[in-house]
């Protein structure tokens, strides 16, 4: 996809990963839509990049609609928002439930959602598109204390790589751009959760270079991690117990138990 003149949707605009893929997509040439939910955040980030800015709720689903409206307007999507919120199974089951359901319907359904109406218009249309769709290492690593993160990413993951099957040939691509641990943003950062010295991080830059890459190239996945931490998530992959071990001798659970007090 050739990015310079072509119109771009990116949810989750206002956070760190959101502002730095704007950032390069912009600096690529494109025309940005920006949306998230607070519009102050939005509007310094519009104003520097020369955006459009669309205020929406993925937990809505009437904002949803008005998402997919705006996407079949655009010649790629850019689906990055997504909450790392965790019910709390010791507490109120109700706002468990609450809580539970709005991280899948931000995390998981908005974006699969969104790829399939624009692909379908795009299809109609017959014309091209690209879809980017930000994932994690979540999505193939599970680790504990993160059960609705890890959920949403690996279902995230499962429909990306099936979709870019289902896509190949027509002019409408879908790639899965999954980040690890990164500096200064995403949901390990936000959560406060403090990571071992040894373990390498990439920067929000990164990100947004992985999605230009995802757009521009369409590989079915973009890692942006170190290759210790890819090794680990493959590790995960084929060896679920083993590395639930691995992860239980170094204290894991006690690492996001403590960024949650």
């Amino acid at each position: 996809m050739q990015l310079r003149g072509s119109r771009i949707l990116v949810t989750g605009a206002s956070g760190g990963l959101g502002v730095a893929i704007a950032r390069e997509l912009a600096h690529e040439g494109a025309e940005l839509v920006l949306t998230a939910r607070r519009r102050e955040l939005l509007d310094s980030l519009a104003a520097e990049t020369g955006a459009e800015v669309l205020v929406a709720d993925l937990a809505d689903r009437a904002d949803q609609e008005r998402l997919c409206e705006a996407a079949i307007a655009c010649d790629g999507v850019v689906a990055n928002a997504g909450i790392g919120q965790e019910p709390d199974l010791r507490g109120d089951a109700g706002e468990a439930t609450v809580i539970t359901d709005r991280v899948i319907e931000v995390n998981l359904r908005a974006p699969i959602v969104l790829a399939q109406r624009f692909a379908a218009a795009k299809l109609a249309d017959r014309r091209q598109g690209a879809i980017a769709l930000v994932g994690s290492l979540s999505g193939m690593s599970a680790t504990p204390g993160t059960h609705m993160y890890c959920a949403t990413k690996f279902g995230l993951r499962g429909f990306a790589l099936s979709f870019a099957q289902e896509l190949e040939g027509t002019g409408v691509t879908c790639s899965l751009v999954a980040p690890g641990f990164i500096a200064d943003a995403g949901m390990h950062h936000d959560s406060g959760m403090e990571l071992p010295s040894a373990v390498r991080k990439k920067l929000p830059v990164d990100v947004g270079r992985g999605v230009v890459t995802a757009l521009r190239k369409a590989p079915m996945e973009v890692f942006v991690a170190p290759v210790e931490l890819r090794a680990a998530s493959m590790l995960s992959t084929f060896a679920p117990a083993i590395s639930a071990a691995v992860l239980r001798r170094a204290g894991a659970a006690e690492v996001v138990s403590n960024a949650r007090d």
